[in-house]
């Protein structure tokens, strides 16, 4: 990706983009319980939910690979708006629609909305990013969508009322008006020389090229497991508490907690990655999580899971930039955008596969179990990450000696030794 020097206003692009995020996230989070409530509303039972839930994660697989492709090869600003107005329409009608397929239907589009937005904003980040910044501003990145995750429910909780037909609809409208905020943060993101070189344009890398390259698939699956930890984590922690004898109000507590300590660890990224490595703390931060996620399976008292579900927002912080980062480092430098692309195609399929298998196994073990199956896919990704970055690589110190992100200085070589060793 070609190199793009920061413009007026420094890093300015990277705030706005941050808070685009938060709004576009927000909608979404304050959507996604409120389409269930409205499902309900409209005569749906839980496996009409489940389904109208998975249209949401399945429709935008198909489309996250050839998004990935034109912005590789052209611009990523237009996807942004593009997202925006999807993910703003995906709500309103979701909120007038009178059946349920109407429902599934909009929730897709909802999906794909909030897909193109994701897929733009992570790739104007790692293309206006040199190097040595690439941890710092994915992980300032994140921030947007951790303060929507932290909102966003928390907002559609109170909108949600008795007349659950009329305030789910309302939550829904809210939602798209949030949504439509975003759009006033969406200017000059996008560094007007940024876009991909001529050169670049013409070279397409095979999928399965990319998937072989070495570091992208460990990135992809710490990804995958990241996410599938904090999704199982957010629909059983419930149930749990349930179980306990756990308050309602506890329980969406300790959640908030979570989710907070997620925004704090992505605060402190820098100096942790200067003081160990970014392989050390993606492997360290997923050892400890899957430890965490372990213990939620015993019955501790309520003060222990507090901290518990703190240490274990830190640790799930971590994954989610640094294996943006992993992936756009690994990648072939034209194909970047479709290398974030396909870890987002992970992530949708945890989102699957994830609660599926969640559910099964809660119902053959107690509602503990999940718990114990994500310390296992953690465990995993951590043994992933220690294989791909020996003896503590992926540190993101010395990596501005390679010049800009596409090392089009002339010792592109070394860049590439480089990054292929820290990888």
């Amino acid at each position: 990706m070609p190199h793009a020097t920061p413009g007026p206003g420094g890093r300015g692009w990277l705030l706005r983009l941050v808070i685009a995020f938060s709004f576009a996230q927000g909608a979404v989070s304050m959507a996604r319980p409120a389409v269930s409530y409205r499902a309900l509303a409209l005569g749906a039972d839980e496996r009409a939910i489940g389904v109208i839930a998975g249209v949401y994660a399945l429709l935008p697989l198909f489309a996250a690979v050839p998004l990935g492709r034109r912005t590789d090869h052209g611009r990523c600003a237009p996807l942004l708006p593009v997202g925006v107005v999807l993910i703003a329409g995906g709500c309103a009608l979701s909120g007038v629609a009178g059946s349920l397929a109407a429902m599934a239907a909009w929730s897709g589009v909802m999906g794909l909305g909030h897909l193109c937005f994701v897929i733009g904003a992570q790739s104007i980040v790692a293309r206006q990013s040199a190097p040595a910044e690439q941890d710092r501003n994915f992980g300032h990145f994140t921030i947007g969508a951790s303060l929507g995750q932290l909102v966003g429910p928390i907002a559609a909780g109170a909108l949600i009322g008795a007349d659950m037909d009329r305030t789910s609809a309302l939550a829904l409208l809210v939602s798209a008006a949030v949504a439509a905020v975003s759009l006033t943060s969406l200017w000059r993101i996008e560094h007007r020389h940024a876009g991909a070189r001529p050169a670049e344009r013409a070279a397409k890398v095979p999928v399965l090229g990319i998937l072989r390259t070495r570091g992208v698939p460990a990135g992809i699956f710490i990804s995958l497991a990241v996410l599938s930890a904090t999704d199982i984590l957010t629909a059983y922690l419930p149930v749990v508490g349930e179980h306990r004898g756990i308050a309602p109000a506890t329980v969406g507590l300790l959640l908030s907690l979570r989710a907070a300590a997620t925004i704090a660890c992505r605060l402190v990224m820098t100096p942790l990655i200067d003081l160990l490595g970014r392989g050390v703390l993606i492997v360290g931060t997923c050892v400890l999580a899957a430890l965490l996620c372990a213990g939620i399976a015993l019955p501790v008292p309520v003060w222990a899971l507090g901290a518990m579900l703190v240490l274990l927002g830190f640790c799930l912080g971590v994954g989610q930039p640094l294996s943006m980062t992993t992936v756009v480092q690994a990648a072939p430098p034209a194909a970047r955008s479709t290398a974030l692309a396909l870890r987002l195609t992970g992530n949708r399929l945890g989102q699957v596969a994830a609660p599926a298998s969640a559910g099964l196994i809660a119902g053959v073990a107690g509602v503990a179990a999940p718990f114990v199956m994500l310390g296992a896919l953690l465990l995993l990704a951590a043994g992933l990450g220690a294989r791909t970055s020996p003896g503590g690589a992926g540190s993101s110190r010395g990596t501005d000696e390679a010049g800009g992100p596409d090392g089009s200085d002339g010792r592109s070589g070394r860049r590439s030794r480089g990054v292929t060793e820290r990888s």
